[in-house]
């Protein structure tokens, strides 16, 4: 039987990876390590290119839209790579049918989180397709942006070595659950709304004031479990956290427990993992702090030369459980 592609390779887990390995890595010849941003050298400066495709369902959900998303994803893709986020090109496939109305407010929302991230959307492409042949509409951003030479190795974590701290700016899961609300017409005793934000202003400040930042990647498709383990494979070592350090907002947090999702595998927009510097975590966690998109940040564990390509976790009963990596997806069309 042939195969064919599922739901599941679309979900950032096992699947996912190994998609790309076995066929996209394979023959467009690229190499690992696999990071949100390519590093492209012109001239004697480092020019950082990423692109994405957002086909979120539904196409307006609490905290934000499609377009609203199209630009953060883009912007916090070049910004965890440690460079400053300056162009976006834009490509709409629109369905035949669709509202203008709607379009006109999608693409207002991009115009404004690009002007509050600083950014310019500079090119772009139309296509539209006829009634059926697309989910209402699909949008892919990609983007540019400068590296400091002295900031290459913060997508690969070369430097990261035993006893470096790890820290996230937040609580996890709110865009999954914010998602899945409108999706279904959830009515939840407290609004849950996406932490879907533009973070370069942000990792700008942190960046600029503390050279202990050794490796940054946003939360995305996935969650923070999924990112915990490709640092581990990256590095080749193993990796602690602790779950009572880990924020989850109540409402997320009972509609985990209520449905059976896992907060560490579920898609953030607006929230990144920082590996600090053995030393200077205090320093990155107060400054992280100072910014709004930051308040909630929390110290969650660190890196070990113990149990090598492993994250194991501290649970709250006071056992303790091997985060591996998901395997299928718990919600799909997330961004």
């Amino acid at each position: 039987m042939t195969e064919t592609i599922s739901l599941n390779h679309g979900g950032g887990g096992k699947q996912t990876h190994e998609l790309i390995k076995n066929l996209f890595l394979k023959e467009f010849g690229m190499t690992e390590p696999l990071t949100d941003s390519a590093i492209l050298e012109s001239k004697g400066s480092n020019i950082v290119f990423t692109t994405d495709s957002y086909v979120v369902d539904p196409l307006f959900f609490p905290g934000g839209n499609i377009g609203k998303l199209s630009v953060c994803g883009t912007v916090n893709d070049l910004s965890v790579s440690g460079a400053k986020p300056l162009y976006i090109a834009a490509s709409f496939i629109i369905e035949e049918g669709f509202p203008l109305n709607d379009l006109q407010r999608i693409v207002e929302s991009m115009a404004e989180e690009a002007l509050n991230a600083g950014v310019k959307i500079v090119t772009g492409d139309t296509k539209v397709v006829g009634k059926g042949k697309c989910d209402g509409l699909f949008i892919t951003t990609s983007g540019t942006g400068i590296l400091d030479n002295n900031l290459e190795y913060i997508s690969t974590g070369k430097r990261i070595k035993p006893g470096d701290k790890l820290i996230i700016n937040g609580s996890l899961g709110n865009h999954a659950i914010a998602v899945l609300g409108a999706r279904n017409n959830l009515s939840f005793s407290t609004p849950v709304y996406s932490d879907c934000a533009s973070l370069n202003h942000m990792i700008g400040k942190i960046s600029d004031s503390c050279k202990g930042i050794l490796f940054m990647r946003d939360l995305t498709r996935g969650g923070l479990g999924t990112v915990l383990n490709e640092l581990s494979e990256m590095t080749g070592k193993g990796i602690y956290i602790d779950e009572s350090y880990i924020p989850v907002d109540e409402p997320v947090k009972g509609v985990c427990e209520i449905l059976g999702f896992d907060p560490l595998f579920l898609a953030n927009e607006g929230k990144i993992l920082i590996a600090g510097e053995q030393g200077k975590e205090t320093k990155i966690l107060d400054l992280l702090k100072k910014d709004p998109l930051g308040k909630n940040s929390a110290i969650i564990g660190e890196v070990t030369d113990e149990r090598v390509k492993k994250v194991i976790m501290n649970t709250v009963s006071g056992g303790r459980r091997i985060i591996d990596m998901p395997s299928g997806v718990q919600l799909p069309r997330i961004c």
